[in-house]
């Protein structure tokens, strides 16, 4: 039977139009940091081209080497910056630092991802596997809500999520922005587009970071 993490694990679920106080369990991911526009940064094109040759190849090899079937995640990314109203008022995404990835499951381990890898190397078809590694993520507490619509369009929701619902729960941001992206852009309208928008968060005087 394949496994579905997408309905396994809650937070990966959330409603639109609504802010909700959730505690993120520590999962395993795929990961590649980079800065810059995702609209022309080559650097961000360079780990999408990268991040799902190795991902695919690991969930074969889950099928039929270790006969645990799952269906591979969708891209998530982290997003923070020296200022952080370059999300928001100040909306700047030149100014953007990102961790691109895709959680795989905890019983893939590293020798798997290093096998993973080789093979991928030998097809010569991942610019920045150098840089990719298999790495948890702890986040704990966070607000989550749906956002429909457009990326560009996320602006209103995220000043909002952090200058309204947290500290009206006495709360502080204490980690980085994170995105889920449910939808395909590249088989959806912008307007119909699903991505949870995550932030992690503390009680109020918690240091952030």
């Amino acid at each position: 039977m394949k496994s579905d993490f997408k309905k396994l694990v809650p937070t990966y679920s959330a409603k639109h139009g609504e802010f909700a106080v959730v505690n993120v369990p520590t999962l395993q991911f795929l990961m590649i940091d980079g800065h810059g526009d995702p609209n022309s940064a080559q650097a961000y094109k360079d780990a999408l081209a990268t991040l799902y040759p190795v991902a695919y190849k690991l969930k074969f090899f889950s099928k039929d080497q270790l006969g645990q079937d799952y269906a591979v995640m969708p891209l998530e990314a982290l997003w923070w910056a020296a200022d952080m109203e370059s999300f928001t008022s100040a909306r700047d995404k030149s100014q953007w630092d990102w961790t691109l990835m895709t959680m795989v499951p905890d019983w893939i381990g590293p020798g798997h991802f290093d096998a993973a890898r080789e093979v991928v190397a030998k097809k010569g078809e991942a610019p920045a596997l150098d840089a990719l590694r298999l790495e948890p993520l702890e986040e704990g507490l966070s607000v989550q809500t749906l956002h429909i619509g457009s990326y560009d369009d996320e602006a209103p929701v995220l000043e909002e999520m952090h200058n309204g619902f947290i500290p009206a729960q006495s709360m502080v941001m204490t980690g980085k922005h994170h995105e889920i992206y449910l939808s395909d852009p590249r088989r959806t309208a912008p307007e119909k587009l699903k991505t949870i928008l995550r932030q992690p968060v503390g009680p109020a005087g918690s240091q952030e970071r």
